[in-house]
């Protein structure tokens, strides 16, 4: 899974497939197709991967893949072959802090460290400098989940043209605090960093270790099988686990959502924003809203479906994936 080690810049087309005279080219699935890139961005160096579209389909053009908090490249193979197979090459990569990408504390791996989300800024600038543009001249449309869709979110409200359409699937405008006040979580978290704890853990968060998560335990999807997917992965590859916040990322997201609430107006891309009716962990009364403010925005919502669509059972993906085809056809 982990071979290859090349580095970006070079010139990628992905309309460049090999021919044969004989048969078809056929496409070699995701995981078998795996090679990742490294790049460097401001203060870290970053892993991504680049997948050509199904050589059996007409292309499409490129899509950018913005994964979430805690997640790498590995757990959406499912995904990216599936945007291959409609005619999509596919970038995608890890932020910093997570996935194969460099971890920022050295004391502990599994935290989710930033100062400021200006760094995933540099991290996304940085990406689509090294790994997108070689890949053509077109403007590439957008998927994005969670705190991947607050990080686009942060760059299409300074550059609305920078991508064709994206879809924003259960996006980080505001976070669910488990039932506390959000003015008593700014003053802990604010106090938390004063004292000099911002590289430490998030109160409960080191208990989210992937390696002691049960079914039971996590809030994300419904399904059994994918989340055991994922669960195997990171039995396998124990260095791409991340566990959760420290007070310095909450801090940081928490200005971020503030910041972001402010340029929804100025948010003019197309965009297809999907709600989770079941969410956990952001608050989809707060993304229809953030929604209804966009003004090229459409919004859909799945009933009963958790907060990783993607991740969730079939029923509630094939819904996510009509949604997405009529949108991109659209």
């Amino acid at each position: 899974m982990f071979s290859g080690n090349r580095r970006a810049g070079t010139r990628f087309n992905p309309l460049k497939m090999g021919k044969c005279a004989l048969k078809p080219v056929l496409m070699r699935a995701a995981e078998q197709a795996f090679e990742p890139l490294f790049f460097q961005a401001p203060g870290a160096r970053l892993r991504a991967a680049r997948f050509e579209a199904d050589p059996a389909v007409s292309f499409r053009g490129l899509c950018v893949l913005l994964n979430g908090q805690t997640e790498f490249i590995e757990k959406y193979f499912e995904v990216i072959d599936e945007l291959r197979r409609r005619g999509f090459a596919v970038a995608t990569m890890d932020w910093r802090g997570q996935g194969g990408s460099d971890r920022l504390l050295t004391d502990d791996s599994r935290k989710s460290y930033v100062q400021d989300f200006a760094e995933y800024d540099a991290d996304l600038a940085a990406f689509m400098r090294e790994v997108v543009a070689p890949m053509g001249d077109a403007r590439p449309v957008a998927l994005a989940h969670s705190m991947g869709a607050q990080n686009l979110l942060r760059a299409l409200a300074r550059n609305p043209g920078a991508f064709a359409k994206a879809v924003l699937t259960a996006p980080m405008v505001a976070v669910s605090f488990r039932g506390n006040a959000v003015w008593l979580v700014r003053l802990v978290t604010a106090l938390q960093n004063r004292i000099g704890r911002g590289p430490a853990w998030v109160w409960g968060m080191e208990g989210r270790d992937p390696h002691r998560m049960s079914f039971a335990q996590q809030m994300v999807t419904s399904d059994p099988v994918r989340f055991e997917r994922t669960q195997r992965i990171l039995r396998d590859h124990p260095n791409l686990r991340l566990a959760g916040a420290t007070w310095a990322w909450l801090a940081a997201a928490m200005r971020s959502m503030a910041w972001l609430k402010t340029e929804a107006c100025r948010i003019t891309t197309p965009l297809l924003v999907i709600g989770a009716g079941a969410d956990r962990i952001v608050l989809t009364p707060e993304t229809r809203a953030f929604a209804a403010r966009m003004p090229n925005a459409r919004y859909v919502e799945i009933a009963a479906a958790g907060h990783e669509m993607l991740m969730e059972r079939d029923a509630f993906r094939a819904q996510w994936w009509a949604a997405f085809d009529a949108f991109m056809n659209s």
